[in-house]
């Protein structure tokens, strides 16, 4: 056999040799991965079927169409025009959350401004933000319709950053409220507004935190703010403030009120009022004009490992109470230095923000059981909440009256009132007292369009217009027939 034949067969036989170890090494590589997998799917099987139980239970693809549908027209345009002229610079915390071109309305001369609104009552009662309304000379509404009217501010609450306008229409379509307590992370919500004048927008998230204090409110002057937002990744930007928040059934549980960015714009996070903290505050400008704020009397903190380290606690639940106002409701009930508030009545708190909402759900007077940690032993005591100044009462009498001027009580008129009247605005007399508009022969009826040339829009108008002169007054305006009137009244101060 020559050389080369014998080259030939060591080639053949390191190449035979070669494919026998590859086919060995796959055989067993396979023996053992069947094994490995087998072992796996053992130790994994009840967590799948777990998680395939909850798919199974799980609803079907979330139909962003049929909440559009209900939230969309409840929602409306809420434009301002302010004539204040500015009064040099001032703090303004809300150019943190909505970029350092935003402009509260009292930084600059005559301008303009716009947000959102919601209408929770068909006669026409509309929450928004207090910082959309704030300082505004003249506030008009325009309907997802595209219908307009000029809307009444019954009243602010800088606290909660909650404002309710009030325009005359009925049968207006509206949003139910929902229950924001029971909202949790990861469900799905749509935030309805007109970012910047793009009217009836629409966009979806979910919730990403609940209960968050974000330091916006308080650092506007607010000494009892209180900040439990509600965290979405929905896109909202400024002119959204004011608009809804709203749940898979098309309840409203928030009102969109700031986001955070350093541009102005939407960069993932945006923050809603939850509707559970907004319900007792609606009610109270609509029968008070404004809100009958309870104080619990405490200084509160969050609990923290450090804080549980040092005051010895064995949990970190509850809100630490480092101290109690002197002769607060909180003293006077027992409460003292270095408690844990666990419990208002059926609610836990484990957050300042969330002690905050529940003791801003009640009023002055109010009776509330609240779960309190002492040396490691839990006690309930019955406390009487106090307002600001110590009182424990609402008197009757403080509820919103008629508007009144000169003896006369006045109204706001509806659309189709002023339609039938051919006129763009004014406030109807609806009864006489003794005053100078019934000396001077001014009918029962009678719409005020304007006071010295210049237009009413509101009840809130037409008083401030008369508080702000003396002296011979011009009042215009036209009879429940539509025939023009003109009237002299001197107004003695």
């Amino acid at each position: 056999m020559n050389t080369y034949s014998l080259k030939i067969k060591k080639v053949l036989l390191l190449i035979a040799i070669g494919t026998l170890g590859g086919l060995i090494a796959i055989g067993l590589n396979k023996i053992f991965t069947e094994k490995e997998t087998s072992k796996s799917f053992s130790l994994h099987q009840n967590a799948k079927f777990t998680l395939a139980e909850k798919m199974a239970d799980a609803p079907v693809a979330f139909d962003f169409v049929s909440v559009s549908e209900i939230a969309t027209p409840a929602v409306v345009h809420i434009k301002t025009i302010t004539k204040s002229v500015s009064r040099g610079p001032s703090m303004n915390p809300f150019e943190d959350f909505f970029g350092p071109g935003f402009r509260m309305p009292e930084q600059g001369g005559p301008q303009q401004a716009s947000g959102s609104g919601v209408v929770i009552n068909s006669d026409g009662y509309i929450v928004t933000n207090n910082h959309v309304v704030d300082k505004a000379d003249k506030v008009e509404v325009v309907l997802n319709d595209k219908r307009t009217y000029v809307a009444e501010v019954l009243g602010v609450d800088p606290e909660t950053d909650l404002a309710l306008l009030k325009i005359e229409e009925s049968d207006l379509p509206f949003l139910n409220l929902g229950n924001s307590d029971d909202l949790n992370i990861g469900e799905w919500v749509v935030a309805v507004g007109n970012p910047f004048n793009l009217t009836s927008t629409v966009t979806a998230g979910i919730v990403s935190a609940k209960g968050r204090n974000i330091n916006l409110l308080r650092q506007h002057g607010g000494e009892y703010a209180i900040e439990n937002f509600i965290q979405t990744d929905a896109a909202v930007n400024p002119g959204n403030s004011g608009g809804a928040l709203v749940n898979t059934r098309g309840e409203l549980i928030g009102i969109n009120t700031a986001i955070a960015s350093q541009t102005g714009s939407y960069s993932g996070y945006s923050f809603a009022i939850p509707i559970n903290l907004a319900k007792k505050i609606i009610a109270d400008l609509r029968d008070y004009g404004e809100v009958k704020r309870a104080i619990l009397g405490v200084r509160i903190q969050d609990i923290t490992q450090e804080l549980a380290d040092e005051k010895g606690l064995d949990s970190l639940n509850g809100v630490y109470i480092p101290a109690v106002s002197e002769g607060g409701s909180a003293e006077k009930a027992g409460i003292k230095d270095g408690d844990v508030i666990l419990k208002i009545d059926d609610e836990y708190v484990n957050k300042s923000s969330e002690l905050q909402e529940q003791i801003s759900k009640y009023h002055p007077g109010d009776k509330i059981n609240v779960l309190v940690l002492r040396d490691k032993k839990q006690k309930e005591i019955e406390a009487t909440l106090l307002s600001k100044d110590g009182s424990k009462m609402i008197a009757n009498d403080v509820k919103r009256e008629e508007k009144k001027i000169l003896g006369a009580e006045i109204e706001n008129i509806s659309r189709d009132e002023r339609l039938a009247l051919k006129i763009r605005n004014g406030v109807k007399i609806t009864k006489l007292g003794n005053g100078q508009m019934k000396l001077k022969g001014i009918p029962q009826g009678f719409v005020i369009t304007h006071i010295d040339k210049t237009p009413v829009y509101t009840t809130t108008d037409a008083e401030k217009a008369f508080n702000q002169k003396e002296g011979a007054v011009l009042i215009e305006g036209v009879t429940s027939d539509g025939n023009k009137e003109a009237y002299a009244i001197r107004l003695d101060k």
